[in-house]
């Protein structure tokens, strides 16, 4: 007697194929506070700068001093400005030359900086160190400031705020901290003018927001 196999097809009930895709669905649920100030944000208009910094500011409900971003859709992507804010818009950051003992704390497994300059003299000594470097975002770079002949400068330009500021690569969008909820409105105005400045007309429309709080939308000249 000749066997014969048997294929045999499972299907699920149609009540588990949608629970595996209501799983696969992430929603994002916000919190009873971040409802509450939202409600107080007019979704139709665009405030001018000054009203919403002061709006954003009320809106923050952190226990934190929190950092408020501008949120910006550029004209293209991947596109990168320097910018010098004219107030300190987050941490204060360390800035160092690197020296021979700069090199050392490095090999020892210590780095007790923010933003590392160099003289083009001294890159030979620091590519040992790229692949500690690199993925931490402190290998000095021409394209940042940080590779330079006059480090001396650079220290004082990037200790005074100045920044490389890029577009994400795959979308033309960038995300600039701004200053703390606890700055000076009128400085956080100054910090967004020069960040406009320096876009020179690339904005097609911003929003700020402070952390884990909702945007406000911001009226700007797009000429």
């Amino acid at each position: 007697m000749s066997s014969q196999e048997i294929n045999v097809k499972i299907v699920e009930a149609p009540e588990a194929e949608a629970e595996k895709e209501a799983k696969k669905v992430k929603v994002r649920v916000h919190s009873k506070k971040y409802a509450a100030v939202k409600s107080k944000v007019d979704k139709t208009k665009k405030y001018d700068l000054l009203a919403a910094v002061e709006l954003v500011k009320k809106l923050s409900y952190t226990s934190f001093d929190g950092t408020i971003t501008a949120e910006l859709a550029v004209k293209e992507e991947g596109i990168t400005v320097e910018v010098i804010m004219p107030h300190q818009a987050g941490k204060t950051k360390k800035v160092v030359i690197v020296d021979d003992k700069v090199l050392a704390d490095i090999e020892a497994g210590t780095i007790d900086f923010d933003i590392l300059v160099s003289s083009p003299q001294f890159m030979p000594k620091l590519a040992k160190f790229a692949r500690v470097l690199g993925p931490k975002g402190l290998m000095p770079n021409p394209k940042n400031g940080t590779l330079t002949p006059n480090p001396e400068r650079a220290v004082k330009e990037l200790s005074a705020g100045k920044q490389m500021i890029k577009a994400e690569r795959k979308a033309p969008l960038m995300h600039v901290n701004v200053g703390k909820v606890s700055l000076d409105s009128k400085k956080i105005v100054e910090n967004v003018e020069a960040l406009l400045k320096a876009l020179k007309g690339k904005v097609v429309r911003m929003a700020l927001s402070a952390s884990m709080s909702p945007g406000v939308k911001v009226e700007i000249e797009t000429t």
